[in-house]
């Protein structure tokens, strides 16, 4: 199984501690095609050239079967990524700690209503028993 992760880049990068436990735990269910996201490397600045990370990025997505979308910190990138799943018809998961202080956007909440396309709210604490159940439904379908 193909899975892309989103989490914010350019957004900033405060949660990029999640993103690696998020990411570890991926790799328990796939491939994660998009692992750099987790790297404390990784720079708001990004890698490569625009226009290069933006057709990697949508090759990446297309191959994708599922997308894990970490949306706490606001990110136009992420927004632009789960859009398209959406457009493609990939399942996506959203995950959103309300600890934060953030509010997500009703864009990305109000969307939860379709079965592909699911938002969670999680802690710290309960982010991989979330993937885990996430990911046992998914190979019962």
């Amino acid at each position: 199984m193909n899975i892309y992760f989103c989490g914010s880049i350019r957004g900033g990068r405060q949660d990029v501690n999640i993103y690696q436990r998020i990411v570890k735990r991926l790799q328990e269910y796939g491939n994660v095609l998009t692992e750099h996201v987790s790297y404390d490397s990784l720079s708001e600045k990004g890698e490569d050239g625009d226009k290069a990370i933006h057709d990697r990025d949508m090759k990446w997505l297309m191959l994708s079967d599922v997308i894990v979308a970490e949306v706490t910190q606001p990110s136009l990138g992420v927004g632009y990524e789960l859009g398209q799943a959406m457009a493609m018809k990939k399942k996506v998961l959203c995950l959103f700690r309300p600890s934060s202080g953030n509010v997500l956007s009703a864009m990305i909440r109000g969307a939860s209503s379709d079965s592909l396309f699911q938002v969670k709210d999680y802690t710290e604490h309960d982010v991989e028993s979330i993937l885990e159940k996430y990911f046992g439904c998914l190979d019962k379908v």
